[in-house]
């Protein structure tokens, strides 16, 4: 009867607020046909200044129902998400530009003060200078507070989907040759402090160089990368000495034939954990293919590891470090996971059903990589251990749907994710499957 009472009142609250944002939005959804103030706006600016000035905006809602959170160890959660940006930027010269954004994410009745993870108030989210920004440019340098991403965001990217995403203070600078873009960085994320000015954390760092090379292979792409992980500061890494971790590693985009695609990309890691020689790996593949069937259905699917750590050498530490990882829908569209010690099968089915409307299907199973060590979340922490091996592998199996409608610089969308819990999570922790309902709406331009 409980449970009853409990869906009853999480229906009603989804419904409620399915007429607040779309509701609230009813008029937007006409304008969206027709009508984009922002496009206007700048096409106005253009024409003013010759192009050399920009503004953006964007303001999304979204009401999240989650239940069984931490697999039965942490409270459900029902509540909205908001987060508005305002941007501007401007062409100072031809070789010299400016750019800017403020950020303000919001997470009411969140039920108990809001973690930094969904809550910021106004801060400077972006703020970056940029020397010779034509991307034809033989040498182009970007320095200050940026959003950033690599290749598909497997090591560094920022995960838009979470209400605060993530932004980065950087140094970096390329050379474009006729056969590759070579790009010389330093990236920090930037930690939230939610009630004053987010400052720079440079003791964890990224250093490195990322060379793309879109000649190699016929019609694809091929990139490489040497990345070094430093983590030195304060309240960062917390063993004995620092952490200091090197990442060989490349990825390639290729068309096949019969309409099909590859993605593959794999990594290499030397270096320490506090006292510990760190030696870890990852690799990834994909396989995609577009069908007509009336419309486009993209199908897509792939696999995914990353090692862990068995345990049986007291001096080596084996788990893979994903860094910067942007790892939304990457595991599961729940954003359970991380890319540690795991296994991951995933596919995802994608039905256009006309040029706004989209219906996607994606279902995901995960195994530990090594039953000794943890299970990590998306953000790389641990969730669960347990170091007897004892516990079995299969994590757990998740099935997700979800609509999205985009038009204008608007878009609407709803979501459900169910997990369906395996041996693992049946021996280690409550064992409670974990849902996620959502509906939302967001205008930029």
């Amino acid at each position: 009867m409980q449970k009853l009472v409990m869906a009853r009142r999480l229906i009603h609250r989804v419904v409620l607020a399915a007429v607040v944002v779309l509701g609230s939005d009813t008029a937007g959804l006409a304008w969206a046909q027709t009508w984009n103030p922002g496009t206007e706006l700048n096409a106005a600016l253009k024409e003013a200044t010759g192009g050399r000035l920009q503004f953006s905006f964007e303001e999304r809602m979204r009401f999240e129902a989650r239940t069984g959170n931490n697999f039965g160890n942490s409270p459900s959660l029902e509540n909205p998400l908001i987060r508005t940006r305002i941007g501007a930027s401007i062409r100072a010269a031809d070789w010299l530009k400016f750019s800017a954004m403020g950020q303000d994410c919001r997470a009411p009745e969140y039920g108990v003060p809001a973690p930094n993870t969904v809550r910021d108030t106004m801060d400077l989210h972006e703020a970056y200078v940029e020397l010779f920004p034509d991307a034809k440019a033989f040498f182009g340098l970007t320095a200050g507070r940026q959003m950033v991403s690599y290749g598909e965001g497997r090591l560094i990217g920022v995960p838009q989907w979470g209400n605060l995403s993530r932004t980065y203070d950087t140094a970096r600078f390329h050379f474009l040759f006729p056969l590759a873009r070579v790009e010389f960085l330093m990236v920090s994320p930037v930690k939230i402090l939610p009630d004053v000015y987010n400052r720079p954390e440079l003791g964890d760092r990224v250093t490195g160089v990322y060379s793309t090379l879109p000649k190699l292979i016929h019609k694809g792409t091929v990139e490489a990368y040497f990345l070094r992980h430093d983590q030195n500061r304060p309240g960062g890494f917390t063993a004995p000495g620092s952490l200091g971790i090197n990442t060989w590693g490349g990825r390639a985009v290729q068309p096949l034939p019969f309409g099909m695609k590859y993605s593959v990309e794999g990594a290499v890691q030397s270096g320490h954990t506090g006292a510990l020689t760190h030696r870890g790996y990852a690799w990834f593949t994909n396989l995609s293919r577009t069908v007509h069937a009336g419309r486009p259905l993209d199908l897509s699917l792939e696999y995914k590891f990353a090692s862990g750590n068995s345990g049986s050498d007291a001096t080596r530490e084996t788990t893979f470090d994903q860094l910067y990882a942007a790892n939304h829908d990457k595991f599961g569209h729940e954003d359970l996971f991380g890319w540690r010690n795991i296994r991951n099968l995933r596919s995802l089915e994608v039905f256009h059903i006309t040029g706004k409307i989209a219906i996607n299907l994606m279902y995901d199973s995960w195994w530990l990589a090594d039953a000794h060590d943890a299970l990590y979340n998306g953000s790389g922490r641990s969730i669960v251990v347990r170091a007897k091996g004892n516990a079995g592998t299969h994590v757990g199996q998740e099935l997700d749907g979800f609509a999205t409608y985009q038009s204008n610089g608007w878009q609407f969308g709803l979501g459900f994710g169910h997990l369906f819990k395996g041996e693992y999570l049946k021996n280690t922790t409550p064992g409670v499957n974990t849902r996620y309902l959502y509906i939302y709406q967001a205008f930029a331009f």
